[in-house]
């Protein structure tokens, strides 16, 4: 565990007057901000979803997901990085040596997940507008990760200019599965020795000490679906990932449009004889913060009911959609409520549904405390599931994660943050999953303040219209410079 310096302060930082080192700070911002956008710009252009079906030998998750990972390295080789793409293709590093083979660590990833619908700008590129930046992955995590990449290349540099090197090896992590299963770093993990300690520039400020456990799976219906018999609902299709609150789904029925009137949130249109369309628009989001959004599929399933477009065999399995769309996020309707000190409260969403076959295929996601476990979980779906004539299986689960927040490390970075922004901070805890659960000591470290009021037409992750702030950017680049100079100031 790293401890206080003893003695002399390794980086010498301290040295320099604080408003000069800002001076500084504020001056390379200014300098290189025209260049950091266009490198944000080169990332987001490339639409680095995952896509195993496209895989070859040296882009294990999809040509576009590689494309991605040698443009973050190829950012961070031009701003004096020693980089180099891993065997495989599955991850990439960039370095500055240091002193000592420790390494203090930062890692990104650059891909995304699909643009998903909804967007009034091309998703994959960056629109300005207003002082704030709009494309898929401007926020996660192709923006912070080139602040990351800037940020290193300033200690660098004032390294050089002292005539000093670092005492640390500092190492720069380019990911590119992390969206999906984090098998890049698993892999790296097996094949490379630890940072001493990590933090990850993928969420929240002030600073992310505990990440709630991920739980994924999926409940399929009988096959009563297709609209083969008495089925009336011939195709159900809504959501993009697991991990997001969907804006929008929809349905062919059997039924004429004259038979169904459109709602505020629900269109009717003509699909075909005999058949209609409905189309339902919710509040799209991230799994992790459901609050103040609106599935799309729960506005769905509830105007089937409503209006009796469904079979009894139909009906059963959109009462169990209905209780995992429409119901909140706490889990009760559900049977998996629970809450405890570190984490609050358990969510639960429903991401996608597609028609497979005759059954409909619905997904969920579970961000949930130390007070449940993934087993009583997945316990109590199966049995709902069983009410419902239906099946649930576990896709995947993620344990929760905790650091100590009295840490020396978590301290350094929060005297980093507060040193910055003038605040009086505490670490926190979210239900979002990071690449810092991966790692033996790391943390989550902004850029996102979710205190920031931003404008309607700003997106959240994973959401359209995906957008930050420049001033938010620009704020992190200048807490992730005090942030390595302070962790290089520790006894590791």
């Amino acid at each position: 565990m790293a401890k206080e310096p003893s003695g002399d302060k390794l980086l010498d930082a301290g040295s320099l007057d604080a408003d000069q080192l800002d001076k500084k700070i504020d001056a390379y911002v200014d300098e290189v901000w025209e260049g950091a956008i266009e490198d944000i710009r080169s990332l987001v252009r490339i639409p680095s979803v995952e896509d195993t079906l496209a895989a070859q030998p040296g882009m294990p998750w999809g040509p576009k997901a590689h494309d991605a990972l040698v443009q973050g390295l190829a950012i961070a080789s031009k701003l004096g990085m020693d980089a180099h793409e891993c065997e495989g293709g599955r991850i990439g590093y960039a370095d500055v040596a240091g002193a000592s083979d420790t390494q203090i660590a930062l890692i990104c990833h650059t891909d995304v997940v699909p643009e998903g619908l909804g967007w009034t700008v091309d998703p994959f590129d960056v629109t300005r507008r207003e002082g704030y930046l709009i494309g898929r992955g401007v926020l996660d995590d192709k923006g912070p990760c080139v602040m990351g990449l800037y940020a290193v290349e300033f200690v660098a540099r004032l390294a050089r200019e002292r005539g000093e090197r670092l005492p640390y090896t500092l190492r720069f992590l380019v990911g590119n599965n992390e969206e999906t299963n984090m098998g890049d770093l698993d892999w790296y993990l097996k094949n490379y020795d630890e940072p001493a300690f990590a933090f990850s520039p993928d969420a929240d400020f002030p600073l992310i000490c505990g990440e709630k456990g991920v739980f994924h799976g999926h409940f399929e219906s009988a096959e009563v679906f297709g609209g083969k018999g008495d089925s009336r609902i011939v195709e159900m299709d809504g959501g993009t990932v697991a991990n997001a609150i969907p804006s929008q789904a929809t349905a062919t029925v059997r039924a004429t449009a004259g038979e169904l009137a459109a709602t505020d949130v629900v269109d009717v249109e003509p699909a075909g004889d005999g058949l209609a369309r409905l189309t339902s628009h919710g509040k799209g989001g991230h799994a992790s913060l459901p609050e103040g959004t609106v599935n799309a599929i729960g506005l769905l399933v509830d105007y089937l009911l409503d209006n009796g477009v469904c079979s009894a065999d139909e009906r059963a399995f959109l009462e169990l959609q209905h209780a995992l769309c429409s119901m909140g996020h706490d889990g009760a309707s559900l049977g998996i409520e629970s809450s405890d000190d570190k984490f609050g409260a358990l969510s639960v969403i429903g991401g996608t549904v597609r028609t497979e076959g005759g059954r409909l295929r619905q997904t969920m996601d579970s961000r949930y405390p130390t007070s449940i476990t993934d087993e009583q979980i997945a316990c109590a779906l199966a049995t709902l599931a069983d009410a419902h004539a239906a099946t649930f299986d576990v896709d995947a689960v993620k344990v929760p994660f905790y650091i100590d927040p009295e840490s020396p490390e978590v301290k350094a970075l929060l005297s980093a943050y507060d040193g910055v922004t003038g605040k009086t901070s505490k670490a926190i805890t979210i239900g979002g999953g990071t690449y810092a659960r991966k790692f033996t000591r790391a943390c989550a470290f902004g850029p996102h303040d979710p205190d920031e009021v931003v404008p309607g037409w700003v997106g959240p992750e994973h959401g359209p219209d995906e957008g930050i702030s420049e001033a938010s950017l620009k704020c992190a680049m200048k807490v992730y410079i005090h942030a390595i100079l302070n962790l290089m100031q520790l006894e590791l």
